[in-house]
């Protein structure tokens, strides 16, 4: 049997009054995602437990089988093993966004103008942090460049428990309700104040204003923890696995549960990441391991810049060249198990992640299932008669890996 997750980050959403009361996963023309609800079984997932921030870390590992109120330590140590840090016992990481900052006249303020600077390339974003790297200097503080506006900050004997804000949470709004607070947090805030200094005068943000493009004219730290400690994926399931994803966060999330990270050529993270290699190098994976978690980023990012078109255009890339690709192929692996889902709802009124139910499709090629009448894969499914219902996310991965479906 081979067992494959579709999921497409924050694919869900609500209703949109530009979209006639439709939400984007409703509007777009899904076909592949479709076929899998009308032979599959449908349900909603709580991937959020009750407590915790609805960020992609924590909706990805409830849904990868791991509880978060055991296995969560933060989001940064995730990316960290994805870029290969081993992080020591007293090491904290802190993810270090490029962000653009709207000033006020004086710099007496500013407002969260773009978490991502623009989607920087990370050619340009590796200049930018090398210089940090060499002009920051604070005892035990390291810069770490990762992939576009991606990248660590590591504090050797660094605090934890300061509060953080996820930059994408605050589009538009004024940063100083926002900055870190409590413990470390007036040490991380002179980091912060420090890199704007840095950064506005480098030649890579002269060069991208003159383009008419956003600077990025400052760093956002955020997402701390320490190194996690995972049981391994192939000892809960007995099975061996691999993530194909671009995002350092889910890269790292599989390495830390013993998942094999399958590098693809083009994969950004963005609306113009590489959809067919990515559904290619999964096919090719389960040659060698009988698991494979396909993460696809692009609708998430539409849905923090809050850009509905993009959305659509996003969700039905990914239908037609992850979904449909990766379905087809798996009819050469003879028995197989998919499950389409996304981690968590990005709302493009709120361009920030939810913590509500999402729906979620589970196609078992030994059982397929016959639904009359059309049926398509959206949030309407929530609202089904007798759908399966898992308010324990992480226990969706018990019933896809271990249990009898019929």
């Amino acid at each position: 049997m081979k067992y494959v997750v579709l999921l497409g980050d924050g694919m869900a959403d609500h209703p949109m009054r530009e979209l006639g009361g439709r939400t984007p996963l409703q509007a777009a023309f899904t076909p592949n995602m479709d076929q899998l609800a009308s032979s599959g079984i449908r349900g909603t997932l709580t991937t959020i437990p009750k407590g915790y921030d609805a960020g992609s870390d924590v909706a990805n590992m409830s849904i990868l089988g791991y509880d978060p109120r055991e296995f969560f330590s933060g989001r940064a140590p995730l990316e960290a093993a994805s870029m290969g840090l081993d992080l020591a016992p007293d090491e904290v990481a802190y993810r270090c966004n490029l962000v653009t900052l709207r000033f006020s006249r004086e710099r007496a303020g500013a407002v969260m103008e773009d978490y991502s600077a623009g989607h920087i390339t990370t050619d340009e974003a590796h200049a930018l942090i090398d210089v940090l790297d060499k002009k920051i200097v604070r005892k035990g503080v390291k810069f770490h460049p990762g992939i576009s506006y991606r990248h660590l900050m590591v504090w050797s004997a660094g605090e934890v428990d300061a509060k953080c804000t996820p930059p994408h949470d605050i589009i538009g709004k004024d940063i100083s309700a926002y900055l870190p607070k409590g413990t470390g947090g007036e040490f991380l805030n002179s980091i912060m104040r420090d890199s704007m200094d840095t950064l506005q005068k480098h030649p890579v943000n002269r060069q991208r204003v003159s383009e008419g493009k956003n600077p990025a004219n400052s760093i956002w730290l955020w997402g701390q923890g320490r190194k996690p400690s995972f049981r391994p994926f192939k000892e809960k399931y007995n099975i061996e696995g691999s993530v194909v994803s671009a995002v350092d966060l889910m890269k790292g999330l599989g390495i830390c549960a013993g998942l094999a990270s399958i590098d693809v050529p083009g994969a950004t993270g963005y609306l113009d990441t590489n959809y067919e290699g990515k559904a290619q190098y999964a096919l090719e994976s389960l040659k060698r391991r009988d698991f494979v978690y396909i993460h696809v980023e692009a609708p998430d990012e539409a849905g923090h810049m809050g850009n509905h078109n993009d959305k659509i255009k996003a969700i039905e890339d990914f239908d037609a060249l992850v979904v449909g690709p990766v379905v087809r192929g798996l009819k050469a692996f003879g028995d197989h198990r998919v499950l389409l889902l996304p981690d968590h709802a990005t709302p493009i009124e709120l361009r920030t992640h939810t913590d509500e139910p999402v729906p979620f499709v589970l196609y078992d090629s030994t059982s397929p299932r016959r639904t009359e009448g059309d049926v398509t894969y959206d949030e309407n499914i929530a609202r089904e008669k007798g759908i399966y219902e898992f308010p324990d996310g992480y226990k969706l991965m018990d019933f896809f890996i271990m249990k009898q479906i019929s």
